[in-house]
């Protein structure tokens, strides 16, 4: 076997793999011995099929999968060996004018193209500077959390009349244009929560009804045509929600209203533990603490943001185009010419982005350890079900729901993958002057989003 490499530049080179009959006629005599003793051919005893007999039936198509995998397994062995850091996957270069017959005497010649990975250097230093924000709970934010967690140890009512922030439970029927009941149209029983009706106007024409009260309801107005939520105030699917065009008849069947727990000690202990807090402003202090450590994860993607765009600013290089796109088409039989045009810059972008990861994690032995991906999903769980309640898993159980969530092998490289450019953030936070300001949340959310 005789393998050769011709450059054609610093992107993009030719591999060519020459196969001589010696090279490939091992595997191919092992392969036909080894089928002779599994094949099951009438006239034949199991395990008594000649190795002849089965090379005259099916000698060729064992030669042509012999030859495939010993060019697969060399093409790997030459990259390997030879350090080369290629792009996507080598792709075969056909020649129309050859022809091979297959009849175990050929000498075989293949040809493959390679997309190399280009070399670059990072350039970045302390003249490079970027914000890191501290976010800081406004007043508003903390009230709302405040309130969320009152309501979660409080009591459920049911007033004469409805308020801000009630729950309507009502029946929802689906109207004609004329405003007439849609004779086996969408019905439904739903409970609609006044807090999340996006409409002021429909908003004001829910508060100050009563049991029984009926009136016309315009759903997707309410919801700021929200087809996942109108679906499921509905029960239907959402693209059925999202065409709906109908006004809904309301029909009252109770008001319901979460009342706020006392900010009293059988609270603070419910909530707590016994005795760790005994007033309103050691209580405000944790809720505090609680709602600014959750939004360190938003100063962290918007550094990560910041950083990531100096980078890609600074760093600039060249990637082997027309190979990646060839190769992409190549491999992916649903992917069109048109959608490769639309698509390309942005997958260009992720990939030129992967590759400064990568150098990064190289050139300083970052390395990525199974209990480092084990401790960030066991956060990002734990996170998840605070949001929902305010009393916190035990951690052997937030461990269990970790294993669980890890099993699934996409979500293990989703965190991978997360760790990975975290890892990446905090070596560039060495690199590049960081401008540490203070930011109540409430300014932080109306930054302008800073994205390429």
């Amino acid at each position: 076997m005789n393998i050769t490499q011709e450059k054609i530049d610093n992107l993009n080179a030719v591999l060519t793999i020459k196969l001589q009959p010696e090279d490939y006629t091992p595997r191919v005599e092992k392969a036909i011995k080894d089928q002779a003793k599994k094949a099951k051919i009438a006239g034949f005893r199991p395990g008594m099929v000649p190795p002849s007999h089965i090379k005259r039936m099916y000698g060729k198509s064992i030669l042509v999968d012999e030859v495939n995998n010993l060019l697969s397994d060399s093409l790997q062995k030459y990259i390997t060996e030879n350090n080369l850091e290629v792009l996507g996957q080598p792709l075969p270069k056909f020649d129309d004018s050859t022809n091979f017959n297959w009849d175990f005497t050929d000498n075989f010649e293949f040809n493959y193209e390679l997309g190399l990975a280009p070399e670059f250097a990072l350039n970045l230093g302390g003249k490079d500077k970027v914000t890191e924000y501290v976010i800081k709970a406004d007043d508003k934010t903390l009230a709302e959390r405040i309130k969320n967690i009152r309501r979660s140890y409080g009591k459920m009512t049911n007033p004469d009349v409805s308020a801000d922030d009630d729950v309507i439970y009502a029946e929802l029927v689906q109207l004609s244009a004329d405003g007439s009941v849609f004779e086996g149209g969408i019905s439904n029983t739903a409970s609609i929560r006044l807090d999340q009706v996006k409409n002021d106007k429909v908003k004001k024409s829910l508060i100050g009804i009563k049991k029984g009260d009926v009136l016309t309801f315009d759903i997707q107005k309410a919801f700021d045509n929200d087809a996942a939520k109108v679906a499921g105030l509905l029960k239907i699917e959402e693209d059925e929600a999202a065409d709906l065009k109908s006004d809904f008849q309301l029909t009252v069947k109770n008001v319901n209203r979460l009342e706020e727990s006392d900010l009293n000690q059988e609270f603070f202990d419910k909530l707590f533990g016994e005795g760790t807090v005994t007033t309103e402003e050691e209580f405000t202090k944790r809720i505090t603490e609680e709602v600014e450590s959750m939004m360190v994860q938003d100063s962290d993607r918007r550094l990560q943001n910041d950083l990531y765009n100096l980078v890609m600013d600074k760093v600039s290089f060249e990637l082997p185009d027309e190979f990646l796109k060839r190769w992409l088409l190549a491999t992916n039989e649903k992917l069109t010419q048109e959608d490769l045009d639309k698509d390309y810059e942005n997958f260009a972008k992720n990939l030129r982005w992967t590759l400064i990861e990568n150098k990064i994690m190289k050139d300083n032995t970052i390395e990525i350890k199974y209990d480092e991906v084990f401790a960030l999903a066991k956060q990002r769980l734990d996170a998840q079900f605070r949001m929902y309640s305010p009393q916190p898993l035990s951690d052997e159980q937030l461990g269990q729901y970790t294993v669980q969530y890890l099993q699934n092998k996409e979500n293990g490289n989703k965190i991978f993958e997360e760790l990975k450019a975290l890892k990446t953030l905090d070596h560039l936070k060495t690199v590049v002057a960081l401008d540490k300001k203070d930011i109540d949340s409430a300014a932080f959310a109306a930054l302008p989003v800073n994205e390429k």
